[in-house]
């Protein structure tokens, strides 16, 4: 879909995009904070941003729970929703564009106007418990918080996490709230037929009632390397792994295409160099890698699940197929399909409001970068071999790297297979 992107700042210090699809149906709006896990005040309550985030929908200055609120805010079809993670809290609408101003208000509302009582928090702090504790049956979700903490991430695990939520009172919320939910600290996207209406959509967001407070800064770890981990289940029936090259910088858009392109290769397809031949030779059903990049590193990640027996043929697969890379050996097919592959996917990628949308998140809200889309056909056009190559040998030598496992096996397992990567 064809958009435009301006970046604003308002007068009470809060900054955001306003992104015009003409003739859209659908208008969505984000609104962030970086209010996360890590700015609790004490480790005691790292878990308030997420209990904060449940809480942001139940009663405020008009509504007296969160069943009235959802149903006045639901009764045209609209969507909300919030999410929390370690740096941010991210308030999500989408609703149909004839009611986008009733929908921006009782955004404004909730967001500006909690009433954090004890009854609510006492059911939302169950409600995060039980979701938490769910995740300890997810193995993914469980080994990525300890692969956190082993390359030096000041996080805790999800045990940890959970044993926060006795320590949290109501007055902590509030003090968390105010604290973070201030104009400088906020950011925002709102997407849809804005340039109509770009002068109501400001003079909207300038009304919030917040304090100015200030943007945070997010927080940077000493990061090292670690010893391979094992998190033992008695009843895991396989080996769910993680593992993690780190260098420490932020990626350009340029170079974040490339590796794109090389995780395409590696593990893309059922063509790919390890993902597919493992799928030929039945070493796994699934497996992955991506490349993550955040405002004081970036990773280059491996996951997947594999039957213990088959488990040092896969990564001896992995290992060999790494070294290839690292020796220079890239296909000028390969490396042609794989550019092919991102263009594609470029060309689906701005099919919806929220597609384009979610498109920009990311970068502005870790980082306030604006990406700009046109100029991704001539990011992929410019990736070649060469480039790829260096910044493989600048993941792979790095000294920061770690692998973590969810088994029943024996440790000596995992400590063979990282050693077939040089992580043990």
């Amino acid at each position: 879909m064809k958009h435009s992107v301006e970046k604003v700042k308002l007068k009470n210090g809060a900054e955001g995009l306003l992104i015009d699809v003409p003739n859209a149906s659908v208008m969505s709006f984000k609104v962030h904070f970086r209010g996360g896990m890590r700015y609790a005040k004490s480790p005691n309550l790292f878990e308030i941003a997420h209990v904060v985030e449940h809480l942001s929908f139940g009663a405020n200055s008009k509504f007296r729970d969160e069943q009235a609120y959802e149903a006045e805010f639901t009764k045209n079809g609209a969507y909300h929703n919030a999410w929390t993670s370690d740096y941010s809290v991210c308030y999500e609408a989408e609703c149909a564009d004839f009611e986008w101003d009733r929908i921006m208000q009782l955004k404004q509302v909730a967001i500006t106007s909690p009433k954090f009582n004890d009854e609510e928090l006492a059911s939302e702090k169950r409600t995060v418990k039980s979701e938490l504790t769910g995740y300890m049956n997810d193995y993914a979700r469980l080994l990525w918080p300890r692969l956190q903490k082993e390359i030096g991430e000041d996080v805790p695990n999800l045990r940890e996490r959970i044993a926060t939520l006795q320590n949290i009172e109501v007055k902590d919320i509030r003090e968390h709230y105010r604290h973070t939910h201030t104009t400088k600290n906020m950011r925002f996207i709102v997407t849809g037929q804005v340039h109509k209406r770009k002068r109501e959509i400001i003079d909207m967001l300038e009304s919030w009632e917040l304090k100015e407070g200030s943007r945070f800064e997010i927080p940077k770890d000493e990061l090292h390397s670690s010893a391979p981990a094992l998190i033992r289940r008695k009843d895991a029936s396989n080996l769910t792994f993680g593992f993690s090259f780190i260098t420490p910088r932020r990626l350009s858009q340029q170079e974040a295409q490339t590796f794109g392109a090389l995780n395409h290769i590696l593990t893309g397809t059922m063509s790919s160099r390890i993902f597919g031949q493992a799928r030929k030779k039945g070493l796994v059903y699934g497996m992955g890698s991506s490349v993550n990049t955040s405002a004081h590193y970036s990773s280059w990640d491996f996951d997947g699940e594999v039957n213990e027996d088959s488990a040092e043929d896969l990564f001896a697969l992995i290992a060999k197929e790494l070294k290839d890379v690292l020796n220079g050996n890239v296909r000028d097919k390969d490396l042609e399909s794989a550019k092919s592959y991102a263009l594609g996917r470029y060309q689906m990628g701005a099919q919806t409001v929220a597609d384009i949308s979610n498109f920009y998140a990311e970068n502005y809200f870790s980082a306030d970068e604006v990406d700009d889309y046109d100029i991704y056909p001539e990011l992929i056009s410019k990736i070649t071999k060469e480039d790829m190559i260096k910044l493989a040998h600048e993941f792979l030598g790095s000294d920061i790297h770690a692998l973590v496992a969810v088994g029943s096996c024996d440790k000596s397992l995992v400590n063979t297979i990282a050693e077939s990567l040089s992580l043990a």
